[in-house]
């Protein structure tokens, strides 16, 4: 197997060729209109916008950072000015069951319209009403049906009186009602005493006259009450009349700029009947202080009931689709509430406390919201998928909604729901979501992916100074020269991990332009130059490497044992990464392995104390099937091994130090020393190749960065894998020391090249007889396994012949 070479410097590292970017400064670009590096998000964002079907709602999924919010927005509004607005909804008083609120669609701006007109027309009724039943007409008419029901009574009561005279008997009025009375022949009435002195048959005479007087006076009495009604229901007919008369010409003038609209026409004509059959209520007399005592309406309740409450209104929007987004999406932000007003000590409400949620307001319309935060938010996910799955938003308190208590409330009509969710999260989350919630896939039927890097092609460099000239135009930042603009190219390389990509986290694009820009305004410079960006750059890792460097001065000083020098059996620099937040940096870490005889059981110390991950446990039992397969086949393998991160107390994971696992295991095998000036990452498969791992750039550089402290020696490497190399986008001074040939960096495909760099002895390959070459580090591992295997074979006839002379 061929011993590869270490990188030159140039494949190190990729700069962006100034040569490429056709300007001086950002300020003499276009800046870039379309969205950068998300063909296939925006187009599955169109799709989901423009078709047609019931529930075809948007997913957008990808990493943070990417502005995945201003993307949407961005697409739904230049979507949205090609829609018409839509409607206005109101909630107006249900005049047949008050307590369900009917809902009133109108066309974009006839809701403030309908307002404005039922508040002018509330401000009339409250002097139009009572002037037109200040009128001498009217109190005429009402004084003439008074005198009239007046007149009736008491001519029957004279009437009755007449009679009773004609029969010797005295019609009373007394406090208590009426009585009638006897009289003597001087026509005055006859006293109890004298009564008593009277003949049995005038005593019976007076008492029959008095029981028939009596009859005719409860039959009268019985008509009083029937001519009071039909006073007060002529009286009623008057007022309607005026009422009519009054508040016609009003609803009239409203009906007149309504005209086209047959639903308010409607409820205009069940206003003014409203207003006709309740007149009375409207009266001044109605706003005493002691009708309202008494529990009778105060006229301002009255007239309540007349006002429209508009809950959504498109009077200042009337050339777009409304585009809603909502940062505290709870459920009532959602679908709307029911509020209170305190009155008499307690809580009343009506329909003008409606208030709309942003499901109302998107009608029609775009919602974006934050799926995380949905979720979040109790009942808020529920509520969302009622509303999308019925079509209709219903406002209703969550107590009611679930049944939490019976009390009497409104019921506002629901009102027809036609709109576009986008909710907005990361892939994990949809993910969880389409497995875990049957109704996910039948509500959300569009995921929009979004990309977290795209390719560093020719023409990219060119994009991607138009799009940081967006930035600094949106951010209000200083233009950046052309050399400025390359090193951000190259920084957005590395944050993508590749030099073949650009990473598209725009926010921290954007942050370090901002950053740039402070300190090329700290230095009056007029235009941000290539220091500014590095500066930035260096700054950033500064404010978070406050850990890294007391990681580092603790290996530099000993009391985490890592060297760089010398050549050890069974030892071995593996390198891991360790992520804090937005910061990240590689740091080595020993591993040690010791072998001895045993039946092929591999014990990985990190799991055995529960500090080992799931992964990290499969790359273990991986070097048990290809020590197996590879030099015990024919055998049993024999051995027992026992792999340990030194100096570990936190929990470790992934595959990425398979590799240095494995060269270690092979060196206790093999008895032959590994080089310690070497570091090596790299997973490894059944069959020894070696696979690409993450954070290769943090890795070499973290051991490089130990190696500085103890100064180079010209020996220092690092071994990767070589799928790794296209990841390469490593600091400077790596580079330079590289091409200094102070610092050496290998790529190898199999375990054979590294075991080999490792060692400086041959790895060894098989020859068409399938023999190893001897002294290669292959045969030495595999002579040493076939010894374990024949001292278990010798162990165990020990023992079965210890047993039969026993």
């Amino acid at each position: 197997m061929v011993l590869p070479e270490a990188l030159p410097a140039e494949s190190l590292y990729t700069p962006c060729a100034t040569d490429d970017l056709d300007f001086e400064t950002t300020a003499e670009l276009d800046e870039l209109a379309d969205v950068i590096g998300q063909p296939r998000a925006l187009s599955a964002l169109r799709y989901g916008i423009h078709v047609k079907g019931i529930n075809c709602n948007i997913y957008a999924l990808g990493p943070a950072g990417i502005k995945k919010h201003e993307v949407v927005q961005h697409i739904l509004q230049e979507e949205a000015s090609k829609r018409s607005v839509s409607s206005d909804w109101c909630y107006v008083y249900n005049f047949g069951q008050p307590h369900k609120p009917n809902a009133l669609e109108l066309p974009p701006g006839y809701g403030a319209r309908l307002c404005n007109d039922m508040e002018q027309l509330i401000e009339d009724l409250g002097t139009a009403i009572p002037s037109a039943f200040e009128t001498e007409e009217y109190h005429s008419r009402t004084e003439e049906l008074e005198r009239d029901f007046i007149a009736r009574r008491d001519k029957m009561l004279e009437e009755l009186s007449q009679e009773a005279s004609k029969r010797n008997i005295r019609f009373l009025h007394t406090p208590s009602g009426f009585a009638f009375a006897p009289l003597d022949k001087r026509g005055e009435v006859v006293n109890p005493e004298e009564f008593k002195r009277l003949h049995d048959a005038d005593k019976k005479k007076i008492e029959s006259d008095v029981e028939d007087l009596q009859k005719k006076l409860q039959k009268i009495i019985r008509l009083i009450p029937i001519w009071q009604k039909e006073t007060r229901e002529k009286l009623k007919q008057i007022d309607r009349e005026i009422a009519r008369y009054a508040v016609g010409h009003l609803i009239d003038s409203i009906r007149e700029n309504h005209r086209e609209l047959p639903e308010v026409c409607k409820y205009l004509d069940q206003v003014e009947q409203d207003i006709i059959d309740h007149v009375r209520e409207f009266r001044q007399d109605a706003e005493s202080p002691q009708a309202f005592l008494i529990g009778q309406p105060a006229k301002g309740d009255a007239l309540r009931r007349y006002r429209v409450n508009v809950v959504v209104d498109h009077s200042e929007n009337t050339d777009a689709a409304a585009v809603i987004y909502q940062d505290l999406p709870t459920y009532s932000n959602l679908v709307g509430r029911i509020e209170y007003r305190a009155q008499m000590g307690t809580l009343v409400t009506d329909f003008t406390l409606i208030k709309a949620g942003d499901l109302h307001q998107a009608n029609g319309g775009y919602l974006v919201l934050d799926a995380d935060r949905v979720l979040r938010q109790p009942f808020a996910w529920e509520g969302l998928k009622r509303a999308l799955r019925a079509r209709e938003v219903r406002i209703e308190s969550l107590e009611k909604a679930y049944g939490l208590i019976n009390t009497t409330s409104l019921e506002p009509e629901p009102i027809p729901l036609d709109i576009k969710v986008i909710l907005v999260g990361d892939r994990l989350l949809y993910y969880l979501l389409n497995h875990y919630d049957p109704e996910f896939a039948d509500l959300f039927k569009v995921a929009a992916d979004f990309n977290e890097d795209m390719h560093r092609a020719d023409d990219s460099g060119m994009l991607f100074a138009r799009l940081i000239k967006r930035i600094t135009r949106q951010e209000e930042l200083l233009p950046l020269d052309r050399q400025a603009v390359a090193r951000v190219i190259e920084y957005s390389s590395r944050l993508a991990e590749d030099s073949t990509k650009l990473s598209i986290n725009l926010r921290e694009i954007t942050d370090l332009l901002r950053e740039a820009d402070y300190i090329a305004q700290t230095n009056g410079r007029a235009q941000v130059s290539v220091d500014d960006i590095q500066s930035a750059a260096d700054s950033k890792i500064y404010r978070h490497d406050r850990i890294r460097d007391y990681a580092y001065e603790a290996i530099d000083r000993g009391l985490i044992k890592i060297d760089t020098d010398g050549e050890t059996v069974g030892q071995i620099n593996a390198l891991s990464v360790i992520n804090l937040g937005d910061f990240s940096f590689g740091q080595p870490s020993r591993i040690t392995v010791t072998t001895r005889l045993g039946d092929g059981k591999f014990m990985d110390i990190q799991r055995e104390t529960k500090l080992g991950g799931k992964i990290h446990s499969k790359g273990v039992l991986i070097l048990t099937n290809y020590l197996a397969a590879n030099y015990a086949a024919e055998y049993p393998l024999s051995l027992a091994a026992s792999i340990v991160f030194e100096q570990s107390y936190g929990l470790v994971d992934g595959d990425s130090a398979s590799l240095a696992e494995l060269c270690a295991l092979l060196s206790a095998l093999s008895d032959v020393p590994l080089r310690q000036a070497f570091a090596i990452t790299g997973s490894v498969n059944q069959r020894g190749e070696v696979q690409a791992i993450g954070g290769v750039n943090q890795k070499i550089e973290g051991f490089f960065d130990i190696c500085s402290l103890r100064g180079l020696s010209g020996q220092q490497a690092v071994i990767i894998p070589s799928a790794n190399v296209s990841h390469l986008m490593l600091r400077r001074d790596v580079v330079e020391a590289a091409r200094r040939d102070e610092f050496k960096i290998y790529p190898v495909h199999h375990v054979d090249q590294a075991i080999e760099l490792l060692t400086g002895v041959s790895a060894g390959e098989r020859d068409d007889a399938g023999q190893l070459p001897a002294e290669s580090v292959n045969a030495r591992v595999e002579q040493a396994l076939t010894n374990l295997a024949l001292r278990r074979k010798n162990f165990t006839r020990k023992e079965s012949a210890t047993g039969e002379d026993g």
